[in-house]
């Protein structure tokens, strides 16, 4: 077994095993399902057939008991319900929005807990915004998030199993009985077919898992999401930027502000990595053109990054580079600082930047109803833990 298989069972029970000694199947790529083979015996002339197998049954029919994988001896079968799983983490709570936003919360390991959202309706289908790790060490001031402290990274496979959740509840694994299954791997009838790394965390503070990720989440073997259909958010963390993009994801900026006293402000990152160096770094992102855009996010808040000098700073900042910028409207959550932009002031500032030819759309906003919303993320396990601390506090006085 390689020693990086190792160091990752390690780091937590889901990406390992479980309590009676059984690997996770779910969230394991085709080498490492094939350390595994190895370690069960299995002749190395067949193990890269085997794990072929095993890879397709797991990623692309989305098996939840191994009597499903017809190609495989049922023999062997049986060996492997003695040594592999294919459960998947409890979700703990799965919420739905009016307009049919799905939140889950999802418990990982004990005491970690992740939120992962779908979004219906986007690109003409839908989007799953995936969580990179537990809690945030950005301290933006006007995400929600970005007030619960960070408790780890996640592993490849618990990004990866965000998205196998969500399939399920979806029900949008085909079945063996199907005849498109080759339409369905290039993305037909399904809802679920753009993946956002824009939840809970810094992606760029977990390149590598993130990267991992991507590569078993694109494989046309499996999940058979493309990369172009994948896009990673990161608040500017310059050094890593051309590095995820060897990955070949799209990329996504959280901006806020084309000052960098403003931008300071809200966002403490801009103090390590300022507006000039992190621009430079997104016009050197790999394969950058007018068909691979970057998307600039910019969350209206009323009297601080809303004026016309704000808007002609971003045309100006802008300058050269394949953009589009989503405006997003601020989304309140309990305690926070700011107000939304008046929606006048938010059409104006669109019709300034559509005006210098960037395109300019107004973020629809979903899921507020359920905390489901831009940068209302926040695990229901670190609030339970706020509340008996307040609790504690109050019973001490």
């Amino acid at each position: 077994m390689s020693a990086t298989l190792i160091d990752r069972m390690a780091q937590t029970p889901l990406a390992g095993r479980t309590a009676d000694g059984r690997v996770r199947l779910p969230g394991l790529s085709r080498a490492e399902i094939g350390d595994h083979l190895i370690e069960m015996g299995i002749e190395p002339k067949k193990v890269r057939m085997r794990a072929n197998q095993i890879f397709n049954w797991v990623y692309h029919w989305g098996a939840t008991e191994f009597d499903q994988m017809t190609n495989i001896a049922k023999g062997f079968r049986a060996r492997m319900a003695d040594y592999f799983t294919l459960e998947r983490p409890d979700v703990i709570e799965r919420q739905v929005s009016e307009d049919g936003t799905r939140k889950y919360l999802i418990r990982m390991a004990p005491g970690i807990e992740v939120e992962t959202v779908f979004i219906p309706d986007v690109s003409r289908s839908g989007a799953l915004c995936v969580s990179s790790q537990v809690g945030c060490t950005l301290t933006c001031t006007f995400c929600h998030t970005g007030t619960q402290r960070l408790v780890r990274n996640l592993t490849p496979a618990e990004i990866v199993l965000q998205v196998m959740v969500c399939r399920d509840d979806l029900k949008e694994w085909p079945t063996a009985n199907r005849t498109d299954a080759t339409d369905w791997a290039h993305g037909e009838d399904r809802k679920l077919v753009n993946i956002v790394f824009m939840g809970m965390g810094e992606p760029l503070y977990n390149t590598d898992n993130v990267i991992a990720s991507i590569d078993l989440i694109s494989d046309d073997q499996g999940l058979s999401i493309g990369r172009r259909r994948i896009t990673v958010s990161t608040s500017g963390v310059v050094p890593d930027i051309a590095k995820v993009g060897e990955a070949n994801p799209m990329l996504a900026i959280s901006l806020h502000a084309a000052d960098d006293e403003t931008r300071t402000k809200i966002m403490p990152i801009n103090r390590k990595y300022p507006l000039d160096e992190l621009l430079q770094a997104c016009r050197d992102y790999p394969g950058l053109s007018n068909a691979k855009r970057i998307t600039f996010e910019y969350v209206m808040l009323k009297g601080v990054n809303d004026s016309p000098q704000h808007a002609r700073n971003l045309i100006t900042k802008l300058q050269g580079i394949p953009a589009k910028v989503n405006l997003i409207p601020f989304n309140p959550w309990p305690g926070s600082p700011y107000e939304c932009s008046d929606m006048d002031v938010i059409e104006d500032f669109a019709r300034r930047l559509k005006k210098a030819g960037l395109a300019a759309p107004i973020r629809k906003t979903r899921g507020e109803d359920i905390m489901a919303a831009c940068g209302q993320l926040k695990s229901e396990s670190e609030k339970q833990r706020a509340s008996d601390k307040r609790k504690a506090e109050r019973a001490a006085t």
